[in-house]
């Protein structure tokens, strides 16, 4: 379940913004972020866009797993994971090729730590 109520329409991510799908937080194993919109806008290739991601840690966890997820339709059962970071001290990762409409953050399994921060760039 998101840590958030949905927002409908959810927020926009354009490229060059920054959204924080946790913003220093405690969220459980299975938790998802609120999603964000990925609007399409002129000359969006037919290939795909990048998405950039990164996470923090306000004290890093014993062990991590966090999910990038994507879906066509705001729907929680079509969200499918795109990248994984298990990094304890955070890392930047880079997705290329995304086409979807929607993107979210989720802790797939989390021990120790707190502070938790993702940020989703477009």
């Amino acid at each position: 379940m998101p840590n958030y109520n949905t927002q409908v329409p959810p927020y926009s991510i354009f490229p060059g913004d920054v959204a924080l799908a946790f913003n220093s937080e405690a969220p459980a194993a299975g938790q998802a972020s609120q999603q964000f919109a990925l609007p399409s806008y002129a000359g969006f290739p037919e290939n795909g866009r990048t998405i950039r991601w990164q996470t923090l840690f306000g004290s890093a966890p014993s062990a991590v797993s966090i999910v990038l997820q994507t879906a066509l339709n705001d729907v929680d059962a079509q969200y499918a994971t795109i990248d994984t970071s298990a990094a304890t001290t955070g890392e930047s990762r880079t997705v290329t090729g995304v086409r979807a409409n929607f993107v979210r953050a989720k802790v797939s399994s989390i021990t120790g730590g707190s502070g938790v921060v993702v940020q989703i760039l477009g």
